[in-house]
Order: structure tokens, then C-alpha cells, then sequence
């Protein structure tokens, strides 16, 4: 099933830009796996702890790992990225409802955003966003192949928003990239060295711009479903190619035709 912001995107999709282009072309080696986060020697634990520690932005421990009480929460999802095989970054989903108010966000933002849980909003949101060093410096986009976790899951959970927990010298990719928009002020995390802003992004009036304008963002129904539908733990560990490419030639195809998408899927 699809979202109406796939559905709008899908009505016109822009021409594709160089930088989306290459973009789509690393996703054809990329792959996600979600992963379980109650074993304590999670290698991305130890990611989290490497990269953190380069920022000078975690005390020293003699585990090696960055673990907290959210990543065990019942409403947690947590995925490693990979290419060609090799994990180069990793990053944790929430999706906050009333009955599960939990995450990085409602930890620093509880005032903002229990009245919104109230009224019977939900959000994606995504914290603990990490990258190996070498690979941050061979895949400069490599935010935008991490990040696509959180859209994917924005559509899957049909959130009315995701929101971004990140510095305030990050805010501005946010704003271009998602179209966030600023919902607290600066604030303090615990275990954190350096502050952090709430920013959001409506999905319904948001993402239709973003699917455009980066359309190594779309994901297939069936890619969607094989990292988030299954709660057993069927799913962990077990890599996902990332779809993006089938994804955009299906919404061209549905374009060309002047017919619905899942009638071009069948």
C-alpha cells in the first residue's frame, strides 16, 4: 500500500540530477540489515563508540561501546548499513505513539511533543546516526544512504512526521534536504557534549518534494516490509538490497502509462 505523499511524488517525478544519479548507482551495492541490540557485542555498538569518540564527544570506557536504556525500548529499530558487504554506518528508528512515547526526541523535547502525542500524532525518529571514518570519507553521501532508513519508515508506519534530534550546525541540511522545520530550541542530551535542536518534517506536505528532487529515497512496498513488518525477529541480521532504483523505474512506468502503481507492480 502507498502513501499519498508516493502517490503525489509519483504524479511527476522530476528529471533525475547527476548527484541523484550516483547516488542510485552506490544504492545498487548497498544492503540494510536490521539488527538485534540486546547482545552487547553488536558491532554497532562499537561503531557508535568510535564515532563518537573521534568527536571527543563520549567519555572514555573500557567496553569500547555506547549503549543506552532507548535501545531496548518496545518501539525500537536498529540497522546497519552496508556496501559491498562491509558495515559503514548504522542508525536507531523510533516510532513514538501514544502508547510508546519513547525516544531520543521525547527524551530532550517531552514539551513539544506530548501535546502532538495527545492529539493522536505519530513520528519517526531516528537518533545514534554513526559512519566509519574511512567510509565517511570514500561515501560523502553517505548521510543521505543512512537517512533513507528514516524515510522508508515514515511511509511503512504512515507517520505524520520525522523528526531530526541533531545539533544546531546540522539544521541547515535538514531544512534543505527535508524540508524540516524548527520545533524547540537548543537543549541539552544526556551523555551528549554538545547541544541539540528538534526539527520536524510533515510527511504529507514534506516528502512529495523530497521523493522529487531525491528519488534514491523511493522504496518498494515488499523492501519496506522485509526490514520493518517483522517483530518474531525474522528479519534481523538478514540484509536488504535497497530498491530505489526498481522503485523510481516503476513510478516512470506508471507515469508513461497514466495508470496506478500497483496496477504497474502486478
Amino acid at each position: 500500500m502507498r502513501s499519498d505523499a508516493e502517490s503525489a511524488a509519483t504524479s511527476a517525478p522530476a528529471p533525475v540530477s547527476r548527484f541523484a544519479d550516483n547516488l542510485m548507482d552506490v544504492l545498487d551495492r548497498v544492503e540494510y540489515a536490521r539488527v538485534r541490540m540486546d547482545v552487547t557485542d553488536n558491532p554497532i555498538y562499537r561503531l557508535r563508540y568510535e564515532a563518537y569518540r573521534r568527536e571527543e564527544s563520549v567519555p572514555f570506557n573500557d567496553a569500547g561501546i555506547v549503549v543506552d536504556d532507548l535501545d531496548t525500548a518496545p518501539n525500537v529499530m536498529s540497522f546497519g548499513v552496508h556496501i559491498d558487504g562491509e558495515l559503514v554506518s548504522s542508525i536507531r528508528v523510533h516510532h513514538i505513539s501514544r502508547e510508546h512515547p519513547f525516544g531520543a526526541s521525547m527524551k530532550a523535547c517531552p514539551d513539544v511533543l506530548q501535546p502532538l502525542l495527545d492529539a493522536g500524532q505519530t513520528f519517526i525518529d531516528p537518533s545514534r546516526f554513526t559512519a566509519d571514518y574511512e567510509a565517511s570519507l570514500a561515501y560523502p553521501a553517505l548521510p543521505f544512504l543512512t537517512l533513507r532508513i528514516a524515510v522508508m519508515a515514515s511511509v511503512h508506519f504512515r507517520a505524520d512526521a520525522c523528526l531530526a534530534l541533531v545539533r544546531p550546525a546540522h539544521t541547515a541540511f535538514y531544512r534543505r534536504v527535508f524540508g524540516s522545520e524548527e520545533m524547540s530550541d537548543a537543549r541539552t542530551y544526556p551523555g551528549l557534549k554538545f547541544p541539540v535542536q528538534l526539527f520536524g518534517a510533515y510527511v504529507a506536505t514534506k516528502l512529495p518534494t523530497t521523493l522529487s528532487r531525491y528519488p534514491f529515497f523511493m522504496s518498494t512496498e515488499e523492501e519496506r516490509t522485509k526490514l520493518f513488518d517483522h517483530a518474531d525477529g525474522e528479519s534481523f541480521d538478514r540484509p536488504q538490497r535497497a530498491s530505489s532504483r526498481l522503485a523510481y523505474e516503476r513510478t516512470l512506468l506508471a507515469q508513461q502509462f497514466g495508470r496506478p502503481l500497483a496496477d504497474v507492480a502486478k
